[in-house]
């Protein structure tokens, strides 16, 4: 970082704080003149991103002071206020309020298939495992024309970056290390580590001209403990009501633990959370522990070292984080709304400044809690405040031109109600464990009363994003079947099972099949698996060790990857995929990551260096420290001049997939098969608009190794119509009087077929 970006000059030593601000623009707010390609080219119409309507703000960044970092001297108050966001959210607000730009869109309603419109493929990169060439850095990659050539000839047209602003947190005058693969953000401002804003805005600009568009992160959840962490702890102004924490006094520190040298913040233990919940100070207990591991993390709670105030009193604080300790949640319910304020700058700070084009909400979930009846854990999910919260972020998003997607993973329920007011798009939840329990099995039954249970609650598929390996694990909490519906009775291997059961045994094969004999995939705590999409289809097919995967495997392992991608681009809705994905990345060996890996967090391996345009074939490691892992497909431009190769048979699945507009289709049947490794989907083509005369449109898959010859039947089948392989354009069968036809399946095969009518007889 330059001094210029930090400012130039250090804090003043004595600093009343009341009065500095973070330099705001003093731009006039006219139009400027138009640049040389726009009087080149005077006909090509300029997308509406939000950049394009919104003032650009000039956030100043500003250098540290090598002085006592306690909250008594001002020159470190005035540094950590000068960086932190709820500054530079209020900066933000400013400049927008009043403008005319506010007003242009509409904003109360979600609206997937305006959404899935301006990008219906994305790519989701994961920062710190891209290799970029020597001295490139993430966003410059990301941004490159020849990227965003090959993107064009696969048929992607968006990319996902993935948290690149600065996460971690700010121990006295130093900066510490994301604990999350940075979902833990503590500024606007791009990390170093990732590029900087001029290198995000040309990306944006290189993905408009050719036709994409730009998908950043907003956590409206959690921060990391960054400068508004430390802030709230002195006490600091509205800092405080960022936070779920609550000010112990000093005649009841004795029922905190005791934090360990070296450390801020300890977790409480079940006996002091009910302590301190019994006292009034917490509402306790939640409805789960996510990433509970026994004397690291067995309750939300954690409490605070003593800290000094800027009044010079020592407090010390529990704070309520429904992840890891170093994320501390969220309250969007606090009188000073300075949570709320926070959250919406962040994102205006993305879509106004930056000039991505959607936003994806992160631990959107979990942004009401409330006690409950005594005995009962808390309301901490579903709770009608996040529903509120959730309307006003993707309302603000809408209100400016862009939109939002939810990584929400909750019951069906709580996605539909969420999504109905909330996000334009919600992560697939529904059917992403589903259908790989379906691949790991050879039968699709439980995939398809996913599906069902799905269409029949209000979840459409055209609402979700329906995505393949990320950077997270392959979650089977199964929150749908363990939690709301325990208790409601389900019928599945020839037997009627409570829900809670469904969801044992749904996990239990999935471990066993990805990880019983597999030593290249690991279970992460009780949320998932970690592994690539190509590692869970050889684990499927019997391997036990990365060394028996074989040259001779890939071919099969492609058939079955490509599979995968058929069953979720043939469906309404955005697909997404990963650098994983597209170069066929296999999981790291734990011993490369063990240093990561040793606090439990297993999905390191999984996250592997990889090169998609032949960057720096020597490099091994991404510039952020990644080791590279096992490519079977190779880079893009390699297997774009290969046509048997996944990518080039992919940018088959997604022609097809554009061209018969099934992206915004209606599902109207998941019906019963013949063969229980088969699986069909019926759409009809119709825009969204209801029309029943639109044509039908059926997705058929094998999830299983074998050929299939089986009986397609639907209710929803016109009878006496042409059945059409729509890549190849023959005809393959006709539908019957039953409504149905017979159909063929290579393994691993899929086809999309279209129904049209017969010509008449000439007799």
């Amino acid at each position: 970082m330059t001094d210029d970006d930090m400012g130039g000059t250090a804090p003043p030593a004595d600093g009343a704080i009341e009065g500095h601000d973070v330099a705001e623009d003093t731009s006039t707010g006219t139009i400027p003149e138009i640049s040389y390609d726009e009087q080149l080219y005077p006909a090509r119409p300029r997308r509406l991103r939000p950049r394009d309507q919104l003032r650009r703000s000039n956030l100043r960044r500003f250098t540290t002071d090598p002085r006592t970092a306690i909250g008594t001297n001002p020159s470190y108050v005035e540094w950590l206020v000068r960086q932190s966001m709820l500054k530079d959210a209020d900066v933000l607000s400013r400049q927008l309020s009043g403008q005319p730009s506010m007003w242009r869109n509409p904003y109360a309603r979600p609206d997937a298939r305006r959404a899935i419109t301006t990008a219906d493929v994305w790519f989701t990169a994961y920062p710190i495992s891209l290799i970029t060439r020597p001295g490139q850095s993430f966003l410059d990659a990301l941004g490159q024309d020849a990227l965003w050539d090959a993107f064009e000839r696969i048929g992607i047209n968006a990319v996902h970056t993935g948290p690149v602003k600065r996460a971690g947190g700010i121990s006295g005058w130093q900066e510490t290390p994301s604990v999350d693969g940075h979902f833990d953000r503590i500024s606007t401002e791009i990390d170093p580590l990732f590029g900087d804003e001029e290198a995000f805005r040309r990306l944006t600009d290189v993905a408009d001209a050719h036709g994409g568009s730009v998908i950043d992160d907003i956590v409206p959840g959690h921060t990391g403990k960054g400068a508004d962490y430390r802030l709230a702890e002195m006490a600091f102004k509205d800092y405080p009501g960022i936070y779920h924490m609550i000010e112990i006094p000093p005649e009841d520190w004795h029922l905190l633990p005791e934090v360990p040298a070296g450390r801020d913040a300890v977790n409480l233990d079940p006996s002091s959370e009910h302590e301190l919940a019994e006292r009034g100070y917490i509402i306790g207990e939640l409805q789960r522990v996510i990433f509970y591991t026994p004397g690291v993390k067995e309750t939300n709670w954690s409490a605070t070292d003593i800290v000094t105030g800027v009044d010079g009193q020592q407090r010390r604080w529990v704070y309520l984080h429904y992840f890891k300790e170093g994320q501390p949640s969220i309250n969007w319910l606090d009188p000073t709304f300075a949570g709320m304020r926070l959250v919406i700058g962040d994102a205006l700070h993305s879509l106004g400044d930056l000039g991505s084009s959607a936003l994806r909400l992160d631990a959107n979930g979990f942004l009401g809690v409330e006690k409950s009846a005594e005995g009962l854990p808390a309301w901490s999910e579903g709770h009608p405040l996040s529903h509120a919260a959730n309307h006003i972020i993707a309302g603000m998003v809408r209100k400016v031109g862009g939109f939002t997607f939810q990584e929400l993973n909750l019951t069906i329920e709580d996605i539909r109600d969420t999504g109905a007011v909330g996000a334009d798009l919600s992560y697939d939840f529904v059917s992403r464990p589903a259908y790989q329990h379906a691949l790991a099995t050879g039968d699709t039954e439980f995939l398809r009363l996913a599906l069902r249970q799905s269409l029949e609650l209000g979840v459409e598929p055209v609402g979700l994003v329906h995505g393949m390996q990320n950077h997270d694990e392959l979650t089977y909490e199964l929150v749908h079947w363990a939690t709301l519906h325990r208790d409601d009775v389900y019928s599945f291997r020839n037997r009627e099972i409570p829900g809670a059961q469904l969801a044992e045994e749904i996990r239990a094969d999935l471990t066993e099949k990805l990880t019983g004999a597999a030593d290249f995939n690991m279970v992460f705590t009780q949320n998932g698996i970690a592994c690539t999409t190509a590692s869970l289809i050889a684990a499927t097919r019997g391997a036990t060790t990365l060394s028996d995967i074989t040259d001779d495997d890939i071919p099969a392992i492609r058939d079955a990857h490509l599979l995968l991608c058929k069953y979720n681009a043939w469906q309404p809705g955005v697909f997404a995929l990963s650098g994983w994905d597209l170069t066929g990345m296999l999981t790291l060996d734990r011993a490369e990551v063990r240093d990561l890996i040793d606090s439990g967090d297993t999905r390191w391996i999984e996250r592997g260096a990889h090169d998609l345009l032949d960057a720096a074939p020597d490099a091994q490691r991404s510039p952020s420290g990644m080791p590279r892992a096992r490519s079977l497909y190779g880079s893009l431009p390699a297997q774009l001049a290969s046509p048997d190769s996944f990518a080039s048979r992919f940018a088959e699945v997604l022609a097809v997939r554009r061209e018969h507009g099934v992206a915004i289709a209606t599902q109207i049947d998941v019906p019963d098969v013949a063969h229980p490794g088969m699986l069909v989907l019926v759409h009809r083509l119709d825009d969204g608009l209801g029309d029943e005369g639109a044509p039908i449109q059926l997705t058929v898959l094998n999830f299983t190794a074998e050929p299939i010859e089986g009986t397609v039947h639907s209710e929803q089948l016109p009878v006496r119509h042409a059945v059409v392989d729509a890549q190849t354009h023959e005809v393959v069968s006709r539908v019957d009087d039953l409504q149905s036809f017979i159909v063929h399946l290579e393994p691993y095969g899929g086809l999309f077929l279209l129904l049209t009518e017969e010509e008449p007889s000439a007799s």
